[in-house]
């Protein structure tokens, strides 16, 4: 069950359609609350974030920070690029434990963003997923 909440000016109706079939796709009996929060990003540099709200085992509970001004293309990438982080904290790839980020058992704390390979896949997926989802809407 998917437990969904949306705030801030932004494309709601567009987060609700994009999050709803995401869940639906890969996480059709998990238990996850997601919310997604639209804000102005432009002094953090960046589009979007992932955040896990609850534990670091078995973490289910995530803040989305999505850039409230981007065109329609765009904001569906990001907001897909974050959910796919979501599913690398769900499936066990990306865990945080002791302030330091592991992507499959390795540490990749200190890994430049560009080289992040949590990063590097969500980067590919945000693509592969925005026609995924265009062509299933």
């Amino acid at each position: 069950m998917l437990y969904l909440d949306i705030t801030g000016k932004g494309h709601r109706r567009r987060c609700k359609d994009v999050v709803l079939w995401f869940m639906e796709e890969y996480f059709p009996r998990h238990n996850i609350e997601v919310s997604v929060v639209h804000r102005g990003l432009l002094r953090e540099g960046v589009y979007g974030w992932c955040t896990v709200q609850d534990s670091d085992y078995r973490p289910r509970s995530f803040l989305v920070e999505v850039h409230n001004r981007l065109d329609d293309e765009n904001y569906t990438k990001t907001l897909l690029h974050e959910l796919w982080h979501v599913k690398q904290f769900v499936s066990g790839d990306m865990k945080d434990k002791r302030s330091k980020r592991y992507w499959k058992g390795i540490d990749i704390s200190n890994v430049d963003y560009e080289n992040d390979p949590s990063e590097i896949e969500a980067a590919k997926m945000e693509n592969v997923l925005y026609q995924e989802y265009l062509k299933n809407t």
